[in-house]
């Protein structure tokens, strides 16, 4: 994919209706210094943006091959423009998550704003709960996230908490246990 021909796109999208936005995915990690080859970009932003960046993607020529209230996927025929993945969040949720985003990664000439550590860590265990096929590249993405100097731990175990995964979260911190 190449990156270049749409993160401007999108970032100007974003930015001219006013939408928070932020990177997540594998390049949300590239930010946090854990590199991983992709074919897609990753994205979170306000649900009552979805309406207008689903018309606008598909202005673009993208196909939206799923959409739902917290979830929209889109392809583009040439593959070059790739795919586009979206989580869509609303209330506190939202609120607490983009006021807390500080970090930006530069990418094909923009900054585009990535989550804290512990925001992108209770998206990996949503995603672990939903589809447990995930589990082992999570988990080891989680684990580096959790590795990371500064983690509020209790933040993190909350999430695990949250989603009935909490075994999970007691075998990273046993295997924390073991590395140090």
């Amino acid at each position: 994919m190449k990156f270049e021909k749409i993160l401007p796109q999108l970032v100007s999208f974003f930015k001219d209706t006013k939408c928070n936005f932020a990177m997540v995915g594998a390049f949300s990690l590239h930010a946090y210094g854990l590199s991983r080859s992709t074919a897609d970009l990753d994205f979170i932003t306000e649900l009552r943006c979805q309406e207008g960046l689903v018309h606008f993607l598909e202005g673009l020529g993208y196909e939206t091959i799923y959409r739902s209230s917290g979830y929209s996927n889109h392809v583009h025929p040439i593959s070059s423009m790739g795919r586009l993945d979206f989580i869509y969040i609303y209330g506190k949720t939202a609120e607490t998550l983009f006021s807390e985003t500080k970090k930006t990664l530069e990418l094909c000439g923009c900054k585009v704003p990535v989550p804290r550590p512990e925001h992108i860590i209770a998206l990996k265990v949503l995603a672990m709960k939903n589809n447990p096929s995930r589990t082992f590249q999570e988990m080891a993405d989680i684990q580096f996230l959790m590795d990371l100097p500064g983690i509020d731990d209790s933040m993190v175990k909350e999430s695990f908490k949250k989603w009935g995964m909490l075994e999970r979260y007691n075998e990273i911190k046993e295997k924390q246990k073991f590395s140090k």
